[in-house]
């Protein structure tokens, strides 16, 4: 399976999606959007901030687990991902997702 955007409503009615990798995994999670528009922008504001300089940020969580932000170049939060056992591990998630995001397809439920 190749990777795809997966773009659907939460509960409240509001937008959201997320970047699932080849296997079925989510690499990448955004935030909640009030129209259709404003969340297919998100998705290409992924797919163009993926491969800029400094777009990823590792971040350490109080637990003692890592995660990472996607930021645009106007410094705000596309995209996040899940909690990862070590530093390592974030960064490998953040590779995935440069390496999946240019290329996802789009599977719209919403």
């Amino acid at each position: 399976m190749a990777a795809k955007f997966h773009l659907k409503k939460a509960a409240d009615g509001q937008l959201h999606f997320n970047l699932l990798a080849g296997n079925g995994e989510i690499i990448l999670s955004s935030e909640l959007y009030k129209s259709k528009a404003s969340a297919l922008a998100g998705i290409e504001s992924v797919r163009n901030n993926v491969q800029r300089a400094g777009a990823f940020e590792i971040k350490a969580a109080a637990s003692g687990k890592f995660h990472f932000v996607l930021k645009a170049s106007n410094g705000q939060v596309v995209g996040s991902s899940q909690l990862y056992a070590s530093e390592a591990g974030a960064v490998a998630g953040s590779e995935s997702v440069k390496h999946n995001a240019a290329q996802a397809s789009l599977q719209d439920d919403s």
